[in-house]
This record gives C-alpha cells, structure tokens and sequence, in this order.
C-alpha cells in the first residue's frame, strides 16, 4: 500500500469520526434543549382533575346547593347560611381555593364519609376564614378562627369530624357561634 493511499485512509478515519462526534454532539444538544426547555415550561399540576375542576368555576363563583343553620347547644337558632357543598374529594380538594368574595351570609360545607380528626390549611385561599369541624352528632367540636390567608400551617380538629364548615372569618366571633354549638344542614 502506498503512503499516500495510507495517507487518505487516515485521512478520511479522523474526518469520518469528526462527524460522527459532531451529530453525537448535535443530538446531545437537541435532546438537553428539549428537556430543558419541557421542565422550564411545563406548569403541571399536582391532580389534572383539580385543574379542569378551577377551569370549569366560573371566576370560582359561589354555587348555592343547600343551606345550613348554627344552633345552640339546645337547638335554639342562631344563624343561617346559603351553603355550597363539597362531597367527592376533587370538591374538597379545591375547596374555597381562588375565591376573592363571600358574602357574610355564604359558606362552604364540606362533608366526608367517615368522622375522623380533620385538617385543613389555607393554601392558594385568597379570604380569611373560620373553619368549623363537625361530628357525625352534627356538634361543633373545634372551631379554627380567623385562618390566614395563602398559609400552610395545619388547622386540625383534634377531635374526630366529618363535617367542615367555612365561612368568612369573624363570622363565629358575630354570631357567637361556639364548640359545643350543633348545625343542620339540607341539601337544595
């Protein structure tokens, strides 16, 4: 073989493996700016279920379902309110997240399937609130008051419930509503 044939073949190895390293490169690159580019952009949430849920509220707007009356311990009437309910887990999952109004005389009941301790917080929940939690007895059993606005702090019932009432924060200072207080509820 002659050097100069030798030469070329040499030649034509390095510029055939020039190439291969640039698509190697160009393909590396291409990749990362598609991952990159999907992260950065990607808003995803948690539960897509709960997404189609906020889209569908109109300006999360306040559905009247039933309504709901505080009494005494001895059933003496205190205060009604036009009740929105919220009885499947995407229904308390959003909750009273994005409202930016309440009237006084408004609130969201939220009911469970089985009575045991609670927890709610205040995330992506634009008005203060009181929450109340409930017994399967229909007894206040805990009664979280003036709860902040966008905060992640855990408000438990300590003792077991399966009901949750939210109304605008103060309404229970107002109304002198207080553990102990009963509720009745009827669906529209």
């Amino acid at each position: 073989m002659s050097k100069t044939r030798v030469q070329k073949s040499d030649k034509q190895r390095k510029k055939n493996l020039m190439m291969q390293i640039t698509v190697v490169i160009v393909l590396i690159a291409f990749a990362a700016y598609f991952i990159f580019s999907n992260i950065l952009n990607s808003e995803k949430p948690v539960n897509n279920d709960l997404e189609k849920a906020m889209n569908s509220r109109s300006a999360y707007s306040f559905v009247k379902e039933g309504e709901l009356l505080f009494t005494d311990m001895k059933g003496e009437f205190k205060t009604k309110i036009d009740a929105e309910i919220a009885d499947d887990n995407l229904q308390r999952e959003l909750g009273m997240m994005f409202r930016d109004k309440l009237n006084e005389d408004q609130g969201m009941l939220f009911i469970f399937d089985t009575e045991q301790p609670q927890s709610f917080w205040m995330k992506n929940t634009i008005l203060p609130l009181d929450i109340i939690y409930v017994n399967s007895k229909m007894e206040i059993v805990k009664i979280q008051k003036n709860a902040e606005p966008f905060s992640e702090n855990s408000l438990p019932s300590v003792k077991p419930a399966q009901y949750v009432v939210e109304v605008n924060a103060g309404y229970c200072e107002k109304f002198g509503i207080k553990e102990g207080d009963r509720i009745v509820w009827r669906r529209e």
